[in-house]
């Protein structure tokens, strides 16, 4: 099946692993997509960054579908409109706090325009510059009057698998968790990447077998497992390399820009 819909995320897919925060895609790939939407390929970005982040290299690329955001926690038009929004049930991100306080693990809460932190951390600062986002610290982000898209807790990498499994102990489906190293984000069920793509793809009348997604995190497991076609770039976690139909070798992006080579010989 040839693509009809490319799905891809920003940070480890379309820029490389540790690329500074105002790094934008390379020639090669801004070149490709631009080959690729001149085609009639629809390509849309999905990502974990918040919508000034976003929408920075979305203009890059000329990418003009909306912007799905906060690992599908909010959808936004390209002016910034939010089309579509998830929060998480206040009862939950209560509870959450409550276990982070308990812990003395800092925490951060946030909807789609503001980013609000309880104590400074430098998982935070990075998800902040990666977004384009000043960081409210605050003694209580909680009541700030903000309903929250959702709630992190910021620990260790030592810590954020055994937090990850008590807090989906305790919530089941209620919560989406995304375990991150050192990280872990707490969304509605209904905010993911691969329910976004989902819906967007249903916008544009194209069907499942036709969209392939490319992605190189935990975050990214949803659309990967949802789309007709996936990858996953060499470097890959373990959660996108179990989820991807196929690996693509090569250092950085080089994988990703021959991926899509491959899709535009195609058409």
């Amino acid at each position: 099946m040839i693509p009809k819909l490319i799905a891809l995320d920003i940070d480890g897919t379309l820029l490389a692993p540790g690329a500074l925060a105002e790094a934008l895609p390379d020639p090669e790939i801004t070149q490709v997509i631009a080959q690729l939407m001149n085609a009639g390929v629809s390509v849309a970005l999905a990502t974990g960054r918040m919508y000034p982040g976003t929408v920075r290299i979305a203009r890059h690329l000329g990418v003009h579908l909306p912007l799905i955001c906060q690992q599908g926690a909010a959808t936004h038009e390209l002016n910034g409109r939010i089309k579509q929004e998830f929060c998480i049930d206040p009862g939950i991100a209560a509870e959450l706090v409550a276990y982070a306080q308990a812990n003395n693990w800092p925490y951060a809460w946030f909807d789609s325009e503001r980013y609000l932190v309880s104590d400074p951390n430098e998982q935070c600062r990075q998800f902040a510059a990666v977004s384009g986002i000043p960081i409210e610290f605050v003694d209580a982000p909680h009541t700030s009057g903000v309903r929250a898209t959702g709630v992190d807790i910021i620990s260790s990498q030592a810590h954020a698998s055994a937090i990850h499994a008590q807090l989906a102990h305790a919530h089941g489906e209620a919560v989406q968790l995304v375990n991150f190293p050192s990280v872990t984000a707490a969304y509605s069920p209904l905010a993911t990447k691969g329910y976004a793509v989902q819906q967007l793809a249903s916008e544009l009348s194209i069907p499942q077998a036709a969209v392939l997604a490319i992605g190189d995190g935990v975050n990214d497991v949803s659309m990967l497992k949802w789309a007709g076609l996936s990858a996953a770039p060499e470097h890959a976690d373990a959660y996108a390399r179990d989820a991807a139909d196929e690996l693509l070798p090569g250092k950085g992006v080089a994988g990703v820009a021959r991926r899509l080579r491959a899709v535009l010989a195609q058409l």
